[in-house]
């Protein structure tokens, strides 16, 4: 049984940065052609993954909505990590992020790539 390749997005940019958009929609392209996809937010990229933060921003209209693409990661299982001191400093605890997202050193990234993954940083 093949394994799939595995790849890890870094997202360090919010809600106002349409590379942000970009990484989530690089991260949605990978799970539909079959990578393992995990996602590692630092900075203001976390605010992403507090609950309700997505519904509003767009910061490119020509993709899919900011909720469409999170929602797709989060339905195909993909693991979604947040940088515990970037959560601190805004005031995020667990309860604070979307279901599934987990408050996460950078082990998480470290992990990952010792199993050979690719990594993208936005």
């Amino acid at each position: 049984m093949e394994t799939k390749k595995k790849l890890v997005v870094v997202i360090t940019q919010g809600l106002d940065n349409e590379r942000s958009s970009v990484a989530w929609s690089i991260a949605n392209g990978g799970i539909k052609n079959g990578l393992d996809v995990s996602i590692f937010l630092v900075s203001s990229g976390i605010d992403w993954v507090r609950k309700g933060a997505a519904e509003r921003a767009r910061p490119n209209p020509e993709d899919p909505t900011m909720k469409d693409m999170i929602q797709f990661v989060v339905e195909n299982g993909c693991e979604i990590g947040v940088c515990p001191p970037c959560a601190k400093v805004r005031g995020y605890d667990q309860d604070s992020l979307l279901e599934g997202v987990q408050i996460v050193g950078s082990v998480f990234i470290h992990e990952r790539v010792k199993e050979g993954a690719a990594l993208l940083s936005f």
